[in-house]
């Protein structure tokens, strides 16, 4: 069945549902299942492009949808993340993160492209691999307990590829990562991904990998440029559809390299290796003026707000607002709290007249450029997180929910673990 998760006052909590390109069907963009995309939509600031992918030591892989051109610029290259030295005060890492990633007519990946650029951040897009698939190719797509050509988010069309692709190349020449959301994102009781074995799950991975890596004879784009990473490389982590299925997603994931997951839900705590994975998990945040809370997603406000239908547009504004201040509200427990990462999800919806795509921006413009902050991707905090020793983020996570240490940073950690020794991630530039 449809995930839902705990809130306080006994209010159900309506998990993730489908994004971008198809939409959900409960959405007040309309039921988009046939992958047709809409013709209006909230447009970004212009402001310049990144420069193209580096054309020497490109190396292209199969039909050439995607290539191998180098480390990815905006990354942090060797010695890599530092390690806290002893007595340091951990940065406050907040991740912003994007479900069912794709370009549309409303334009609000490259919209959020430019809010990142502008504030100092990077992010993670997870990719469904059918928004890569032409729906006169629907055939191709298999999916597991369901019939060929199956989709619950529908397909694409050649224009929305193209647009998908172009805004793909430009986030990871940018530092951005690209994850996955899968495929069909299937949701019902029967066949639904809570049911997938973990073999279901690795047909599923294989087939959003496929999708990437076959654009172009899937379109027939042959002379369009490459996307400039390598995928089976790129691809370490993300997040299940309706956040189901998670434990046989998770072997499967172990299984095949990855790094870790953002499927579940907890709250604002240090996170933890579950099943060999890091569990970068969404968490539970205050919804100002109500008396419980509810998960870091757009989606999960809409659906306390308005029962995840177009609402009243007079509240509009007063909801996208309630969403801006309870990410700020967590934001701000974190930060003068325990500094726990601060995991936010989103979709590229303009649900209830674009109040989420507002407050999320205005989110991003009032953390992000903190001193003391990074906003970063998974792929960034699991690096960061690899590099310290395991004891400080044991001690780490002994601080509840909001909780400074009671003596200060530097006594809470001043008997921290000596620098990281020569050729382990974090060490620094004189013993690598």
């Amino acid at each position: 069945m449809v995930a839902t998760h705990r809130i306080a006052a006994g209010v159900a909590l309506v998990a993730a549902c489908s994004a971008a390109l198809a939409g959900c069907v409960t959405g007040d963009t309309g039921t988009r299942t046939d992958g047709t995309v809409p013709r209006e939509g909230a447009h970004g600031p212009k402001r310049a492009v990144p420069a193209p992918a580096p054309k020497s030591g490109m190396r292209l892989i199969g039909d050439g949808s995607t290539a191998y051109t180098g480390p990815q610029p905006g990354r942090p290259g060797r010695p890599g993340p530092e390690r806290l030295a002893p007595g340091q005060k951990p940065p406050q890492f907040v991740v912003f993160s994007w479900d069912g990633a794709g370009e549309d007519s409303q334009r609000l990946f490259s919209r959020f492209r430019k809010v990142a650029r502008a504030n100092n951040a990077t992010m993670t897009y997870f990719l469904s691999g059918v928004y890569m698939l032409p729906g006169g190719k629907r055939e191709l797509y298999r999916p597991p307990h369901h019939a060929p050509g199956s989709s619950d988010v529908g397909f694409n069309d050649i224009r929305g590829i193209r647009d998908t692709v172009a805004q793909l190349r430009g986030a990871w020449l940018e530092g951005n990562e690209i994850g996955t959301h899968f495929n069909g994102h299937f949701c019902d009781p029967e066949g639904g991904v809570d049911e997938w074995s973990v073999n279901d799950w690795k047909s599923e991975i294989a087939q959003a990998k496929a999708f990437v890596k076959s654009w172009k004879t899937n379109t027939g784009l042959t002379e369009a440029e490459p996307l400039p990473f390598d995928y089976d490389r790129e691809l370490v982590g993300g997040r299940t559809p309706c956040l189901d299925g998670q434990r046989n997603f998770m072997r499967a994931a172990r299984e095949l390299g990855f790094r870790y997951d953002s499927s579940g839900d907890t709250e604002q705590v240090w996170p933890s290796r579950k099943g060999g994975l890091w569990e970068l998990s969404m968490q539970m945040v205050p919804i100002p003026g109500r008396d419980f809370e509810t998960l870091t997603m757009d989606y999960n406000f809409y659906a306390n707000q308005s029962g995840a239908h177009a609402g009243d547009p007079d509240r509009h504004a007063y909801w996208g607002n309630q969403y801006r201040d309870g990410l700020l509200k967590g934001f701000e427990r974190a930060f003068h709290g325990n500094r726990a990462p601060l995991i936010i999800g989103n979709h590229f919806e303009s649900w209830n007249g674009g109040a989420y795509m507002r407050a999320v921006e205005e989110t991003i413009e009032a953390v992000c450029t903190k001193a003391e902050v990074r906003c970063v991707s998974f792929r960034q905090l699991a690096d960061w997180l690899d590099a310290q020793d395991p004891e400080t983020l044991d001690r780490l996570r002994t601080l509840e929910v909001g909780e400074a240490p009671r003596r200060g940073w530097t006594a809470f950690l001043a008997d921290g673990a000596a620098p990281a020794p020569k050729g382990v991630p974090g060490a620094s530039a004189a013993n690598q």
